[in-house]
Parts: structure tokens; sequence; C-alpha cells
């Protein structure tokens, strides 16, 4: 072992006539242990909701949608779909209409976005109809009819969960869809409306989705809105998610004049954006936490060479060199910091894994969109958070390390 490090070391076991510097010594290391912790637990909860909102957004949407610009839909639809499916870069494109809506069940109603689909396709660029939870949604395919029920011959509708609590709804109920696109009557116009039989419920985890979307078929929905063979959009899935920008602009140009690209980025840049700006600021106020601890490292060392004044003159007059003697008190600060940090990080970790495994702080799904709070912890992160945890301990030790350098050996031994 170096001879500054084992100083350092014998320095850290404080004796017991130095109880109080041992003391402020233990809350140093407690101190940049908990800030490093703290740290990590925040970073990791919102990584986890960055990556949830993320993998839950693009989970139940397209990466691009396209529409008229005039907003009277798109027809001849099936030979536009064909050929801007076969793009580079474009893995799957799919049909829709949407339609803002109410539905009813008896006195309880609720408003709802209906989205009108084709299963096969829509499956190939969405997976909310891969999260039905009770019923099936197979009913949605073409033809597909239940026997068995006075209500079998009524067209089949799936509802996110919320929606469903919220009307009272269950599988098999029936239930009425009234649309503002009215027609001209004798007696003025009068609204659109049709009944539905309750198919299928899913359970996206997202509470825009769950508690306001419906999902119907294309040719029900067609004939609701007395719109035969139009659609309002196309989806679109694309092999690179992150190039939906530039994959929009390519699907935009190719459809040709009229058209409009959106795509899951421009739709969601300000939720993004806010996520990576709490992230700064989360990272620079529980930062103050290690600012803190480094002033405990400070004061530490300071009393530890206040206390020490005499065995450093000693060692001077020995022939120990002034650098060696700040290197002691370096070493010394680094071995705090050191060790809070691995302390914290342990500690951060550890709670972030399991925050993250047993899912056991809930959240309200009607204010966060998530139901349970996540945690993505990230090396990245604790290499963040440890270089600057050291680093900021480090400076904190320049002071004293310094002021013991300067100590002249006749001056502290003068009255020994």
């Amino acid at each position: 072992m170096r001879f500054e490090l084992f100083i350092a070391v014998r320095y850290l076991r404080a004796r017991r006539r130095q109880a109080v510097i041992g003391l402020v010594t233990l809350i140093s290391i407690a101190g940049v242990a908990a800030g490093v912790a703290a740290l990590i637990i925040a970073l990791a909860i919102t990584n986890g909701m960055r990556r949830d909102l993320e993998a839950r957004l693009l989970g139940n949407s397209a990466h691009v949608e396209l529409m008229r610009v005039a907003g009277d839909g798109i027809r001849d639809w099936q030979p536009l779909v064909d050929r801007l499916g076969r793009l580079p870069h474009v893995t799957a494109a799919a049909p829709g209409m949407y339609e803002q809506v109410m539905v009813s069940n008896g006195p309880r109603a609720g408003f709802a976005l209906l989205k009108a689909v084709i299963p096969a396709q829509e499956r190939r660029v969405s997976d909310l109809l891969s999260m039905v939870t009770s019923g099936s949604a197979a009913d949605l395919a073409p033809g597909e009819t239940t026997v068995g029920s006075p209500t079998a011959a009524l067209p089949p509708l799936v509802l996110g969960k919320d929606l469903a609590e919220t009307l009272g709804a269950s599988i098999g109920d029936s239930v009425m869809v009234t649309s503002p696109q009215g027609e001209l009557t004798p007696l003025g116009l009068m609204p659109r409306y049709q009944r539905f039989r309750v198919a299928a419920i899913f359970h996206s985890g997202f509470y825009q989705y769950d508690s306001s979307m419906g999902l119907i078929r294309l040719s029900d929905a067609q004939r609701l809105f007395a719109e035969p063979d139009v659609i309002t959009l196309i989806s679109f899935k694309l092999d690179n998610l992150y190039d939906a920008a530039q994959r929009g602009h390519e699907i935009e140009a190719a459809a040709g004049p009229g058209f409009q690209a959106t795509n899951w980025m421009e739709e969601n840049r300000e939720l993004f954006r806010a996520l990576s700006l709490e992230k700064v600021v989360t990272f620079l106020i529980i930062g103050l936490i290690v600012l803190v601890a480094a002033l405990n490292i400070l004061i530490a060392l300071t009393m530890m060479v206040m206390e020490k004044t005499r065995d450093i003159a000693m060692m001077m007059s020995f022939g120990v060199q002034p650098n060696q003697v700040r290197r002691i008190f370096l070493l010394q600060g680094l071995l705090i910091s050191l060790l809070g940090t691995a302390i914290g990080l342990f500690l951060g970790y550890l709670a972030s894994w399991a925050g993250g495994h047993y899912h056991f702080i809930p959240l309200s799904a009607s204010i966060y969109n998530l139901d349970t709070l996540p945690f993505a912890p990230t090396w990245s992160d604790g290499l963040l958070v440890s270089g600057v945890s050291i680093g900021v301990s480090l400076l904190a030790t320049l002071y004293p390390s310094s002021t013991a350098s300067r100590i002249l050996p006749a001056e502290a031994l003068r009255y020994e």
C-alpha cells in the first residue's frame, strides 16, 4: 500500500478522543449515499415514465398517419393503401376512420372516439386488439356474428376498460352509438344512431385510450356515418420508429397533393419535452443532497487537519513532502466519496429494481396515464451520478488538503 493511502486509511479510523470527527465522517458517507440513491431512484422513475408512455403510445397507435387536408375523407382508398404499403421502410399499412360519438347504456352515457378498422390489417400497425381482457375481438372480423343471444344480430363494438365501467356495460350488452353527423329530415337535422353489441373490452394501461376509445368494423362505421367506401386516414408502421418524421414526408409525397402526414413524435412532442425537462430539473434539485454531503466532507477534513496538525508537522520534519501531505487528505476525501457512492448505488438500484418488479406504488391513471409508478434504472445514469458525486466530493477536499500541505513544522511544534 502506498504511504499516502496507508495514512489516509488510518486517519479514517478515528480514535475515541476523536469521536466527533468520526461521527462527522459517518454523516458525510451517509449524506453521499443518500444523495446518490435518491438520484438513481428519481432518474429511474423519469426513465420509466418515458419508456412506458412511449411503449404504450406506440403500441396503441401508428408511427405515421396520412389524412386528406380538406377533411372530406379518402375515396378509392384500397389501391392507395396497397401502393403506399410497398414503400421502402414501411412494414404495414391499414385503413381507418375516426369519429367522435356518444355511447349510451340506458341512463348512463359517455363520449368516445370511435375507430373503425379492418382487424386483420389493424393488428399489423397497433396492439389495441391484442389487449382484450374479456370477450373476443374476433367478432370484428368481416362476417363474424355471435349466435344464441338476442343481441347476436347487432354489429360488434370493442370498448376501453374505463369507458365500459363509466357506461356500466359488460360483454353482450346492447349500447346506443349516436353520431353528431346528422341527416336532413322534414323535422330538421337529426343525429344518426345505431345499436351495437359489446363484444370485447380492452385494457391498454394508457388512460387516454381506456377511457375514451372504442373500435368497430370499418363497414359498420361507413353505414353509420353514411359514407360508403370512404376512410379518414391510413396508418403506417415503420421499420425504424425514430425515422417517422422523414418517412412521413416520403409517404406524403408519394400520396400526392391534398394529403398531410403526421407522426407520433409530432403528436407527443410536448409530452416528451416535458419529461426531458423534468429529468434535468430532478437531477439539479436532488443533486443538492450531494452538495450538502460534500460540505460535510469539507468540515470533516478541516477538523481532521486541525486535529492532526502535530502529526503532520512531525511527518514533514522526517522528510514527508507537502505534495504527499496534500495527497493524504485528497485520498481521505476520495475514500469517503467512494464508500458513500457505492452504498448509494447499491441502495438506489435495489429500490428501483423492487419498485419495477413488484409495482407497489399505484398511480391515478386519470392523472398520470399510468396505473403504477414505473422504474427503469440505466447504467449510464449510474455512471453520470457516480462521476458527479466523486467530482463534487474531490472539490470539497481541495481546501483542507491545501491547508495541510502549508503547515510549517517549526511553528506547529514550537510549544510541544
